[in-house]
């Protein structure tokens, strides 16, 4: 065996979804890809209880669910010891709805449309595995500029931020505008691996658990805002 086979024969996932239709074809794409699934769930509820029984790495849960929706079970998960260390990705059919944004400030680690390629869902779920965020950085960036505050008096504070030096600062800013490592590295002219310290030390320095995270932070606090030259929200 792989060591990539290895990596994924060892990673657990839950399936969370009302839908059975749902959760048998994430089923199907997981195992063909040889990644365990732990356990299903059809509510937040079950998907709480399933966490705590078999403490997966990620949770693919849906956001609209009878009983506890995928929101609190989310926060619950994520709340609960024995699930602070597994890593959720939202599954929505909206790509810009607010119950994403409130999942994300809850903890998620990302979100995938469920109208997604079976490549793209074997490789989120290894994505946010590895600890990294799931980001759709177009998507991203106009779902949280859609529905983060724009104005001062709405603006959080975070007392993590005057410990950010100025170039992290700066790398976070750009952060929120959805570039990636490579992208951050060209716009800063240095390489990928000084990129990824930075990062390291603005989560470190927050308390943040990833990348999401520290965009949402970002247009919470109003450090960042629309990028230049965007058309304005209400045309996004």
């Amino acid at each position: 065996m792989s060591d990539a086979a290895a990596a994924d024969a060892a990673l657990s996932v839950v399936i969370a979804d009302d839908q059975t239709l749902v959760r048998t074809g994430f089923r199907l794409i997981l195992d063909e890809a040889g990644i365990t699934v732990a356990a299903e769930a059809a509510n937040g509820k079950e998907a709480v209880a399933a966490v705590l029984q078999h403490r997966p790495d990620v949770v693919l849960m849906d956001i609209r669910m009878p009983g506890m929706d995928g929101l609190e079970a989310t926060r619950r998960i994520l709340a609960s010891k024995p699930g602070s260390g597994c890593r959720i990705i939202i599954l929505t059919t909206f790509d810009l709805d607010q119950y994403v944004y409130t999942a994300l400030t809850a903890g998620a680690s990302g979100f995938l449309l469920k109208d997604t390629s079976p490549e793209q869902l074997v490789a989120a779920v290894r994505t946010v595995r590895s600890g990294d965020a799931l980001l759709a950085p177009s998507i991203t960036r106009r779902l949280i500029e859609r529905f983060a505050p724009h104005q001062p008096d709405q603006f959080i504070s975070h007392a993590g931020l005057s410990d950010l030096t100025a170039r992290e600062l700066q790398v976070l800013r750009l952060m929120a505008r959805g570039l990636n490592n490579a992208e951050l590295a060209t716009e800063l002219t240095v390489s990928t691996a000084t990129v990824k310290t930075h990062v390291a030390s603005i989560l470190a320095k927050l308390q943040l658990r990833d990348r999401v995270q520290a965009i949402v932070l970002a247009y919470q606090t109003g450090l960042a805002g629309p990028p230049p030259g965007s058309p304005g929200l209400g045309g996004q």
